[in-house]
């Protein structure tokens, strides 16, 4: 397996921390409005990534997170007379909804802040200790010059964020790139008493100490999310683990590119944010699954309406001929649990080649041409159709693409002979009306 460190800024060869284990975090949403198609591409990527693992044999540890600590939760639970957690449980039960819609596997944890607060103390009581933090006023400040290569995860000049950051300095601060690790505050939002007072945790402490919690480790081998949080988000994760465990928190940071529509960033100013509950209600699921998968993982996608007909297309293209191919397998009482070992093995190749999907793609297109022209012979091969038919599934299941192809009852068995009968008969009005009732049934 080859994954593209973000780290090096190169392509690596994967080499677990533990054989045939694979630690595995993604950075979650925070709850305070319903995912968009962003927020499910990585939702996505992360979810093929384990499931190519897996089919390579490793046993994945998967866990992503849910911010449920932010001033916009507090802000809309007071704008809406509710508690935090009923918006907070509410946009965690909708994105858990989309994970489903998507046909992504829930993560074996979903941590949340608000359950990790005294684990988050201690560690930022720790980074004290350790002088890589510091307390002013109630707040407390991550202490950047007590690593050595700040910037180099998201290969940062140092001296640009510095003029940066001192356009808004903070008199408090020792260095105008510190962050803050505990908020000090008197608002009506949730707070926790701690050390420094009454207040709430930085983001950017939360995931470290989640990490830390879930997997019993400081260091893990792979660390997702979209390239968006590589500045600051997952620089200041780094340091933070670096400044007191004199390592990285990571061995692999694996980052997705954005989302445009119609060439033009998404965004809430514009008005042209796409939720992605929305989509797959419009699309279905296969088809918005197959827009997020389909393209390279660190390419940006650009959705537009052709890009969407594509998806469609394609998605009908291989369920057309795989309904077809069930159909007759069925019928003649013919299948099988053979795989074509070669040809998954061939899937399987640019799938570890940095996960690339498009390649991928094109070896399912190819099995699929394999299977319609398999289905055209005269004498039929049907242990080879059904050994075609199997792999290509078990390549859809990998990429996250479901079929759910029913087997015939006995009275649908009849209606299809009948239907045959009345075309071999010539009765042409007899057979178009029994071809709608199989269309109808899902048959056709």
């Amino acid at each position: 397996m080859k994954l593209f460190n973000t780290r090096s800024n190169q392509l690596e060869t994967f080499v677990p921390l533990k054989e045939n284990e694979v630690s595995l975090y993604l950075c979650g949403p925070t709850v305070y409005n319903h995912a968009h198609i962003g927020n499910a591409r990585p939702i996505v990527i992360f979810d093929t990534l384990k499931k190519v693992f897996e089919a390579l044999g490793y046993t994945v540890h998967y866990v992503s997170n849910f911010t449920d600590v932010d001033d916009r939760i507090i802000a809309l639970a007071k704008e809406e007379n509710k508690k935090e957690t009923d918006i907070t449980d509410f946009y965690i039960d909708a994105y858990n909804q989309i994970r489903t819609d998507l046909n992504a596997d829930q993560p074996d944890s979903t941590p949340q802040v608000t359950q990790t607060i005294p684990e988050i103390i201690e560690f930022i009581s720790e980074l004290i200790k350790s002088e890589a933090a510091y307390e002013k006023d109630g707040n407390v400040y991550f202490r950047v010059d007590s690593v050595k290569d700040y910037g180099s995860l998201s290969h940062q000049v140092l001296e640009d964020l510095q003029v940066g950051a001192r356009i808004s300095e903070n008199v408090d601060k020792e260095n105008p790139l510190d962050f803050l690790l505990w908020k000090d505050t008197d608002d009506d939002g949730i707070k926790w008493q701690s050390p420094w007072g009454l207040g709430r945790p930085g983001w950017h402490t939360e995931c470290v100490v989640m990490i830390h919690q879930e997997f019993k480790q400081h260091k893990i081998d792979i660390h997702g999310g979209g390239v968006d949080l590589r500045f600051p988000h997952h620089e200041n994760e780094a340091a933070q683990n670096c400044a007191l465990h004199n390592h990285d928190l990571a061995n692999y940071w694996v980052h997705n590119a954005m989302i445009n529509l119609d060439g033009v960033k998404m965004s809430k100013s514009l008005g042209n944010v796409h939720l992605a509950k929305d989509l797959i209600e419009v699309l279905g699921s296969n088809v918005v699954r197959w827009l997020l998968v389909s393209n390279h993982y660190r390419q940006l996608i650009n959705i537009t309406d052709e890009t969407i007909e594509q998806s469609k297309t394609e998605i009908n293209r291989i369920e057309t001929a795989l309904k077809q191919t069930h159909l007759q397998l069925d019928l003649n009482d013919a299948f099988n649990d053979g795989l074509n070992e070669s040809m998954l093995e061939k899937f399987l190749e640019p799938m570890q080649d940095d996960l690339n999907t498009p390649n991928g793609v094109a070896v399912i297109f190819e099995e699929i041409k394999q299977l319609n022209q398999l289905l055209r012979q005269r004498d039929k091969d049907y242990d080879k159709i059904s050994e075609t038919y199997r792999t290509v599934l078990r390549m859809l299941e990998i990429m996250g693409i479901e079929f759910n192809f029913e087997r015939l009852t006995s009275k649908q068995r009849d209606l299809y002979n009948q239907w045959n009968k009345a075309k071999s008969d010539k009765n042409f009005e007899l057979a178009d009306q029994l071809r709608a009732k199989l269309i109808e049934l899902g048959i056709l």
